[in-house]
C-alpha cells in the first residue's frame, strides 16, 4: 500500500483501513506466539502500513 493512495482516501476509509490493520496485526502476533507463522516479515510490512495509515490521518487532520 502506498502513500499516495491513502491520501486519496477519505477520513471514513482510512480509519476503517486502520482498524482491519490492527486486527491483522493481532493475528500476525497470535500466529507467531503459537509457531503457526513462517513468514514472520509480514508482521513488519503490517506495522509499517498502520504507521503510514496514522501518519496520512494526522495530516489530513492538520489541514
Amino acid at each position: 500500500m502506498k502513500a499516495s493512495e491513502l491520501r486519496d482516501k477519505d477520513q471514513a476509509a482510512l480509519t476503517k483501513e486502520l482498524n482491519e490493520l490492527l486486527k491483522a496485526q493481532f493475528s500476525l502476533r497470535m500466529q507467531i506466539a503459537t509457531q503457526q507463522l513462517s513468514n514472520t516479515s509480514q508482521l513488519k510490512k503490517v506495522r509499517r502500513d498502520i504507521a503510514r495509515v496514522k501518519t496520512v490521518i494526522n495530516s489530513k487532520g492538520a489541514l
